[in-house]
């Protein structure tokens, strides 16, 4: 069977502890700089890997990484996420991706479910994998602690549960009470997107935190695009406010606007107006609309910030300016 094989087989089952254990034990744990290029932060992520995707719906999607990872000619990747937004049909379009495992895949809360997702579910082109939204952050929770699996309330009795053989119910011990088990998810790598951190991977970032200092601790190796790169001692001032620490980083990669077309929480707001113009075409037409976005705006610019300067710098600074107005209220 192929690597890629294996890998699809594995997923299916939750690593053990005593597996999960040993491949902590081998990682490099020392604090020393990480900081690479966008470029370079893509050798991290192989083919067939498992990714998990931090941020949530368009807050703090790392849009920059999953734009180098695609350029760079990712294949087959299995894609988990809290909630997928646009940065899915990217990955689906662009066929990086050929699993998502979310429990809600829309282009953002204005513009309900993604046509670009349907398609290529709908056609065979890719599988969907359906939870709950607290059984995803619950799975990357078990997967953060070492544990291979999680029970909770939530998914029982509803169609969702139904769909996911994976989940097992069962009584509890301690009171007989019907509970169910979700696996693990302990990705490959994450691909997270802060505020701010310094070289060594110390992060911190603001407004909700989503499953990100979870997801940090379960994946197996951690990618940080950051807006800024900040200094030790500017850490160190304010430890309470690191959310994910070094020991779990692998690379650091400072990426201002890293987000984009999304909002990164009090530095910027999402662009709306290139957001409206991505879903009308797309939605015209999910194939032809996805590949000329794809063409424009991912493998036409040479860098990130040829890519930022089709957004338009009026449009930028607008979003600047509306994100940065949350401190002055």
């Amino acid at each position: 069977m192929s690597d890629t094989g294996n890998k699809e087989k594995n997923r299916t089952a939750p690593r053990s502890y005593t597996e999960l254990r040993k491949d902590l034990s081998r990682r490099d744990r020392s604090l020393r700089e990480k900081v690479v290029s966008l470029e370079e932060a893509t050798a991290f992520v192989r083919d067939g890997d498992s990714v998990g995707i931090g941020g949530s719906t368009m807050s703090r999607t790392p849009m920059g990484m999953i734009w180098a990872l695609i350029r760079a000619g990712k294949k087959n990747l299995s894609c988990a996420r809290s909630i997928v937004s646009s940065d899915g049909d990217l990955l689906l379009a662009s066929r990086a991706c050929n699993h998502i495992v979310t429990s809600w895949f829309s282009q953002g809360i204005l513009w309900g479910v993604s046509k670009v997702m349907r398609h290529h579910i709908e056609t065979g082109k890719a599988r969907y994998e359906e939870w709950s939204h607290m059984a995803m952050g619950m799975r990357f929770r078990a997967g953060a602690m070492g544990i291979p699996f999680m029970p909770i309330r939530s998914m029982l009795g509803s169609d969702v549960g139904k769909q996911r053989p994976e989940a097992v119910e069962m009584n509890c011990p301690f009171t007989a009470e019907k509970l169910l088990l979700v696996p693990a998810l302990n990705p490959d790598v994450a691909l997270i997107h802060v505020q701010r951190c310094d070289a060594y991977g110390n992060a911190q970032f603001d407004g909700l935190q989503f499953m990100d200092a979870d997801l940090a601790m379960a994946a197996d190796k951690v990618i940080l695009t950051t807006e800024r790169i900040i200094s030790n001692d500017q850490i160190r001032r304010a430890p309470d406010q690191t959310k994910i620490p070094f020991f779990t980083v692998d690379a650091v990669v400072e990426l201002p606007f890293g987000c984009a077309p999304h909002e990164c929480y009090g530095v910027y707001e999402p662009m709306m107006r290139h957001m409206e113009y991505y879903v009308d075409l797309v939605n015209k037409d999910p194939v032809k609309g996805m590949q000329e976005y794809l063409d424009r705006f991912v493998y036409g610019p040479k860098s990130w910030t040829e890519f930022l300067d089709l957004i338009g710098v009026e449009e930028l600074l607008e979003a600047a300016r509306a994100g940065e107005s949350i401190y002055d209220a």
